[in-house]
């Protein structure tokens, strides 16, 4: 007597065969939504007017070398931000610091920084910043310009230094 033949949809093998075409699917359907979603921020639209304010940002390099400008920054575990003038022609008005994230631009932040009568510039930053960022001191007046790169958190303070065009 022969035994009755099982449906396709009861046996094993038909069921090995659409599941691995279907993982596939689903992995390169979910690969599509992360590209979507996370648009690299390193494109640039305007490329020509970006490529000539670089000349603008050279400018500004020169200037801090003729000041002969020199800065020692120091973060502490607290997300404290201090900032000391060890060279160069004495700052009176306030100075821009921007921390620029190397891949990810929603993380860049800015902060405007004020002596207190010793000539110390502090700040307190509100979130954590890890990793490797671009450091641009620059003027009020954006007259000059002082940019490094540093990695954070670090126990050793960071030299911003007019000399070394980073």
């Amino acid at each position: 007597m022969e035994q009755p033949i099982e449906p396709w949809y009861k046996q094993f093998w038909p069921w090995v065969l659409i599941i691995l075409p279907l993982c596939a699917v689903v992995a390169s359907v979910t690969t599509l939504f992360i590209a979507i979603a996370n648009k690299p921020d390193m494109v640039v639209e305007d490329y020509y007017k970006k490529g000539k304010a670089i000349n603008v940002d050279l400018t500004r390099l020169d200037n801090a070398f003729r000041l002969a400008l020199k800065f020692q920054l120091d973060v502490d575990q607290d997300n404290q931000v201090e900032l000391t003038q060890l060279m160069g022609e004495k700052q009176q008005a306030a100075l821009r610091l921007r921390f620029i994230h190397r891949t990810q631009k929603i993380k860049d932040f800015e902060l405007l920084m004020t002596a207190d009568a010793n000539g110390l510039y502090s700040s307190h930053v509100e979130h954590s910043f890890d990793g490797k960022w671009t450091i641009q001191l620059e003027s009020f007046n954006a007259s000059w310009r002082i940019q490094t790169v540093d990695h954070f958190p670090s126990n050793i303070s960071t030299l911003l230094d007019s000399f070394d065009r980073s």
